[in-house]
């Protein structure tokens, strides 16, 4: 009994000795975790999609990963193929040591590893030569592993190490390269391909050795069958799937806005964004359509913002990143560039708020001289007495320079800057002048946004939101809640890109309060529009700043800003409610003092104006017998004074009044006079046939 006892106080002893060698062992060589914390840097979308990847250490793609973020029947698989007994042991399976033993002992040579999950994931963290010396290693390392992490934690080192072939490394890397997806849902056969890659990454890699890849993908569906993870029909199935021959390109969406966010933030992993994924595809694959059709050198920026708290939903720099020829590493979104007409608007909103003007003031359209400064309008021809509204709509250069004249350019510079939106004067030293009204200055996409996001809130401007999480900036009032009332309500009428319908004959379509603009020698095409939820900028040039031939806004840059917003969910306008004190009304409505707008004296000059010709039909032509198979007539009408009414028998027909086409919908056949009216009071009529 007394000997027993002896042996029992031993026993206890040694394994006291043992556990405390153990703990003491553990913490004087503690597993080395740091290849695990060197992955890829990323940048995410909103919804944890990987935009844009920067590989690791050595070249590696290596994404963490978590076992919830790997379909379960992966998992399952890998179980099943690699180490049944995992939830079971703990770390070294003894079944498994004695199988091998045997096994090599009966036939003189290593016939089976008795490797688990555990030990792999040990040898993954710290690599070394397959020797026996590397092996007892790795068990303690095993056991160290399971009292350290367990059983989830082991998963997840090996489902972020594990090698696929290349530079791939982990599950979530090999997904995306051979499925151009998360792992998150996998079909069978690819679940099974995922298993048997790292059994033999290099030889096995189904970009270079499909055959081999399929192959050792259907012994792991065999392997299933047979254990019954799967069933016959599920495995037949399978089969058929073919295996990917070929590995997608690096992921690189958003590479501008990636890169730039990076290099804000160098010792960030992972940096998580606003950007909606699908919306960034959809706008990439229509830039790069569009970028296709324009000349070598000339590229497409566009930029989203949700005007909810200014967060970026899409940010492309250029079309095509890795494009030379277009210099496609510019990031045009920060670029600094002149904006042509597209500063207008805000010249208009000052005017409105310190009360010089209102929408349906008239103003001169006229030749006139500011000191030495002479400005003409784009067409060098001049409309006369025009509202301004229509003024603004039309983007008359000489109303806009003499409203900034009254305001004060230099105020008016001041006040963008303090909405976060300065203005770039080719001498830094200079005061800034008249021709910022024109273009005359630089600034950048991102900034134009910022100041158009602010009509959806008022008047208020908010810095734009790139990070995810990031909370709402302090607003600045860039013009009062009425004033940019007035502005939106205006860029609401202003008539759609050509062969575009407007809002109200477009399903499901967003009513766009936009403005474009064009640089001196056409190299900056801009176009900017919002409504009540979104705002778009888009840009079209050269980033070299080289002419372009006859590149203008509205034909280069709105056709993208709406197929942009057409992508978008349906929202109201931005100026769907007037706010309190506005005057709704005709020019005989206002005040007196509101009625016209005269520049200061002295600044009309004394030429005589050169009024556009009037209006002349284009189609249909005169005299002509139309066939009535088609439900509709269009009309179309050259030169005249915007905004131009059409009649047809005396009657007017609804058309947008600053396009120079309509539609007319016969209602029977017989003789048909078709008559234009311009703004200017004069006509054009054709005598038609319709049979």
């Amino acid at each position: 009994m007394r000997h027993l006892r002896r042996i029992g106080f031993a026993a206890a002893a040694l394994l006291i000795a043992a556990l405390g060698g153990g703990v003491v062992l553990d913490r004087v060589y503690p597993p080395d975790l740091a290849r695990l914390q060197s992955h890829s840097v990323m940048v995410l979308a909103q919804d944890g999609q990987i935009l844009r990847a920067f590989s690791a250490s050595g070249g590696a793609w290596r994404f963490p990963v978590t076992p919830e973020q790997v379909d379960p029947k992966y998992l399952r698989f890998l179980i099943a193929y690699e180490d049944q007994r995992f939830y079971h042991h703990p770390g070294v399976d003894p079944f498994a040591v004695v199988r091998a033993a045997g096994q090599a002992i009966a036939a003189g040579e290593i016939v089976s590893g008795a490797s688990t999950l555990s030990m792999q994931t040990a040898r993954l963290l710290e690599p070394r030569p397959r020797v026996l010396a590397s092996k007892l290693i790795e068990m303690g390392r095993a056991v160290q592993l399971e009292a350290r992490i367990g059983k989830p934690g082991i998963l997840g080192v090996y489902l972020t190490l594990a090698p696929y072939g290349g530079n791939l490394e982990g599950v979530r890397a090999a997904s995306l390269a051979y499925f151009g997806k998360e792992p998150g849902h996998l079909t069978e056969a690819q679940a099974a391909l995922l298993v048997a890659l790292p059994q033999s990454p290099e030889t096995l890699r189904p970009d270079r050795y499909p055959a081999a890849a399929k192959a050792a993908r259907d012994k792991v569906l065999a392997r299933m069958l047979g254990a019954g993870v799967i069933d016959a029909a599920t495995y037949r199935n399978a089969l058929t799937e073919p295996s990917p021959s070929t590995r997608l390109p690096a992921l690189n969406e958003a590479p501008h806005l990636a890169l730039r966010l990076r290099r804000q933030s160098p010792g960030d992993l992972m940096v998580r964004t606003n950007i909606d994924a699908d919306l960034q595809r959809r706008t990439e694959v229509m830039a790069t359509r569009v970028q296709a059709t324009l000349e070598p050198g000339a590229g497409v920026a566009a930029l989203v913002v949700d005007n909810t708290e200014r967060r970026v939903l899409a940010y492309l720099g250029s079309a095509d990143f890795f494009d030379d020829r277009r210099f496609g590493q510019n990031d045009m979104v920060d670029a600094v560039r002149s904006p042509g007409s597209a500063l207008k608007p805000f010249i208009y909103g000052m005017a409105f708020e310190d009360l010089v003007v209102h929408p349906e003031t008239v103003v001169k359209d006229v030749p006139m001289r500011f000191g030495d400064y002479a400005p003409s309008n784009f067409d060098h021809l001049y409309r006369g007495e025009v509202t301004a509204r229509e003024a603004l709509q039309l983007s008359l250069n000489l109303p806009a320079v003499a409203l900034l004249n009254e305001i004060g350019p230099a105020r008016f510079a001041q006040r963008l800057a303090d909405a976060g939106a300065p203005l770039i004067l080719p001498d830094k030293h200079a005061q800034p002048g008249l021709p910022i009204a024109l273009g005359g200055v630089g600034t950048s996409l991102e900034r134009m946004v910022t100041l158009y996001s602010a009509l959806a809130e008022g008047g208020v401007a908010r810095p734009l939101l790139y990070r995810a999480g990031d909370k709402a900036g302090e607003g600045h009032q860039l013009m009062s809640p009425l004033a940019a009332w007035y502005v939106t309500k205006i860029l609401d009428e202003t008539p759609p890109p050509a062969r575009w319908l407007a809002a109200g004959n477009r399903r499901n379509a967003s009513t766009v309060a936009y403005k474009t603009g064009t640089s001196y020698g056409f190299r900056d095409a801009w176009a900017i529009g919002v409504n009540a939820r979104y705002t778009v900028g888009v840009w079209v040039g050269r980033p070299d700043g080289a002419f372009s031939a006859g590149r203008m806004g509205r034909e280069a840059a709105a056709p993208i800003l709406f197929q942009i917003f057409d992508q978008l969910p349906q929202s109201e306008s931005a100026a769907a409610t007037p706010p309190a004190g506005a005057i709704i009304g005709s020019t005989n409505d206002l005040p007196v003092n509101l009625r016209r707008f005269d520049p200061q004296p002295g600044l009309e000059n004394e030429a005589a104006p050169q009024v556009l010709a009037g209006p002349a039909i284009q189609s249909p032509v005169d005299g002509a017998t139309i066939d009535l198979a088609s439900a509709s007539l269009v009309l179309n009408a050259r030169g005249g004074v915007l905004p131009l009414r059409w009649l047809v028998n005396g009657k007017p027909i609804d058309s947008a009044v600053f396009r120079r086409q309509a539609e007319w919908q016969p209602d029977g056949r017989g003789a048909a006079r078709v008559t234009v009216v311009d703004g200017l009071g004069r006509s054009a009529s054709a005598e038609v046939w319709l049979k």
